[in-house]
């Protein structure tokens, strides 16, 4: 069994196209609208913005949590700033021997996405 798409609550689409474009660094995959459907490949994953879909949390792997808050600019209001939540030892929930940074913002529609990196835990 695979993950096939995650659906998200939209109200504008093309405000959240600007935001997970950004955010994504990728343009939309399609735009069915109506009925006001916004699609975006996540590594296989559709990700839909949908206005009749339910607010969900998101957590999405970036690169470098910082980054990543860098390219939203001031697209996103931040709700918790990177930080360290766990570091894992073995490579039951990631990475072994790496930190698991998180931040957490709300999107152009006021859902929260986490936004998640790996870092080498320093020696």
């Amino acid at each position: 069994m695979r993950l096939v798409q995650v659906a998200q609550h939209a109200d504008d689409l093309q405000r959240a196209a600007g935001f997970y474009g950004s955010l994504l660094g990728a343009d939309a995959t399609a735009v069915f609208d109506p009925p006001g459907l916004l699609f975006f490949d996540l590594d296989g994953v559709r990700l839909l913005l949908d206005r009749n879909a339910p607010s969900a949390v998101l957590y999405l792997q970036v690169d470098d949590v910082a980054a990543a808050l860098e390219r939203l600019g001031g697209r996103a209001e931040i709700v918790a700033p990177p930080h360290v939540i766990f570091t894992h030892e073995d490579d039951t929930l990631g990475p072994a021997r790496h930190d698991e940074w998180q931040a957490f913002v709300k999107d152009s529609e006021g859902n929260t996405v986490g936004l998640v990196s790996f870092r080498p835990v320093a020696t």
